[in-house]
């Protein structure tokens, strides 16, 4: 057991079972030993590798997209490009560098912005991004971004985001919580808390026991502070995430480490834990707040933006190396059986549509 775990274990021994939310909490965010605090995730020598890491295609086709964002809205100045959650700076990096091309005048104009809560990734994207065409000004929170229209892109942010889970038993829906067994090992058991009944998915109500259901106030708590500044000041929003167009039931709380699926309870504070988005609920989020949304698929976003145009230009005149590699990307982040269908794209801009 790590660190972590016999500290959680040791708080559990003495003030009783912790919900998901706070489970994960701190699995992820504790300042000594959470995953995000303490390990390299991305890439081959982390757990897991991202698209901006599978091909810079990704990258350049969210930056046309923010550029085109910025040009619908009427080209506004003073503006806040931000990426929030910016792993490596990888896509901040090839977004900067798409930018500079597109219009020499955009990227002196605005203010980019990266908004990290982890000093040590905040050191590894300052790096890399020394030499960009422009340096990013970093925040840990979207409260303290200029106030300005906000063109914001987030990619796998809100599956770290944690959540909290319901169990159908018996009795009803209970809260799910994290206790110890008679050996000291971590379980699932049901607690007593129960859910507001209107929030329950409609399959629900015919669920049998053993059922899960997902809830994710923080993500839309983050999705509201987001929604409310666009509302007030203009600007757009895309993300990109793992998970669902419609709410549902099911567990998809999972850990991944070392490029392999882990047991949850395993390795705490050295395994990435997270759990499927649900999209409607971000997008009914950002309609509240008076905002148009879209919702999609990566495959189809991306195709619909010029993927295979692009991946053709890079692959113009190239060798069978070049020619088969750019096929491998376009295959990951696009193919159903791949990243396409999996992952979901949600696009927010200001207005609501006519």
């Amino acid at each position: 057991m790590t660190a972590l775990g016999d500290r959680l274990k040791r708080l559990i021994a003495a003030q009783g079972p912790v919900n998901v939310s706070d489970y994960m909490a701190t699995c992820l965010y504790d300042p000594a030993h959470g995953y995000y605090m303490s390990h390299e995730p991305f890439g081959l020598e982390g757990d897991f590798t991202t698209a901006p890491e599978i091909s810079q295609m990704f990258g350049e086709l969210l930056a046309a997209w923010l550029y085109n964002a910025w040009v619908e809205a009427g080209r506004p100045l003073p503006a806040t490009v931000v990426e929030i959650g910016p792993g490596r700076g990888t896509l901040m990096q090839d977004m900067l560098r798409v930018f500079s091309k597109l219009d020499g005048r955009f990227l002196p104009a605005v203010t980019v912005a990266l908004v990290e809560t982890s000093p040590r990734l905040s050191g590894i994207q300052k790096a890399r991004l020394a030499s960009a065409p422009k340096l990013p000004v970093w925040h840990t929170d979207i409260a303290t971004l200029p106030d300005t229209p906000l063109f914001i892109v987030g990619n796998e942010i809100f599956d770290a985001i944690p959540i909290r889970q319901y169990v159908r038993v018996k009795e009803g829906w209970r809260e799910r919580l994290v206790a110890l067994d008679d050996k000291d090992d971590f379980r699932f058991v049901a607690g007593p808390g129960t859910p507001d009944p209107a929030l329950l998915p409609a399959v629900a109500k015919r669920a049998p026991a053993g059922t899960i259901v997902e809830f994710a106030p923080a993500r839309s708590a983050l999705m509201d502070k987001i929604a409310a500044r666009i509302a007030a000041k203009g600007g757009a929003g895309l993300f990109i995430d793992y998970g669902y167009l419609e709410p549902g039931t099911g567990d998809t709380l999972q850990a991944l480490r070392q490029h392999a699926y882990d047991d949850v309870f395993a390795h705490p504070g050295e395994a990435d834990l997270t759990a499927h988005v649900d999209f409607a609920a971000l997008a009914a989020a950002a309609g509240a707040a008076g905002l148009q949304t879209q919702l999609s698929t990566q495959g189809d976003f991306l195709l619909k933006f010029g993927l295979l145009e692009r991946a053709g230009h890079l692959g113009a005149g190239g060798d069978a190396v070049l020619q088969a590699r750019l096929q491998a990307e376009v295959e990951r982040l696009a193919r159903p059986d791949q990243m396409g269908t999996l992952f979901k794209v949600l696009e927010l801009k200001a207005g609501r549509t006519a």
